[in-house]
């Protein structure tokens, strides 16, 4: 990943909305919930959920997808590992007796 998607993506990530939408899709995974589903467990009013859920899409940490009348969003499984391999890409020089292999560690529980 490059800066320039990593400062997107970061700058997503950086209101607590977007983060708690996340970090809700992080846990239900690529099958997603419909955008109704979203704003009802995190209290937020659908409209203004739509504005950080197009955010988050934008930075390519979502996805999204029409079914019928309703609209889906799932975690965008290669952006978002991209994003945690570009964190940690470089960790301690690359020496995994410092701070263990954090990119494995990722890519084995991440998506």
């Amino acid at each position: 990943m490059e800066i320039k998607p990593a400062v997107d993506a970061f700058s997503a990530l950086g209101h607590e909305t977007r983060l708690a939408a996340f970090r809700l899709l992080v846990e239900i995974g690529p099958s997603g919930l419909p955008a109704g589903e979203i704003a009802a467990r995190l209290g937020i009013v659908a409209s203004t959920l739509s504005f950080h859920l197009s955010q988050l899409e934008r930075a390519q940490l979502l996805r999204s997808w029409r079914v019928q009348r309703q609209i889906y969003y799932g975690l965008d499984i290669e952006g978002t590992r991209q994003l945690i391999g570009f964190l940690v890409a470089d960790c301690c020089g690359g020496n995994p007796s410092l701070c263990g292999d954090l990119a494995t560690v990722a890519d084995e529980t991440c998506c």
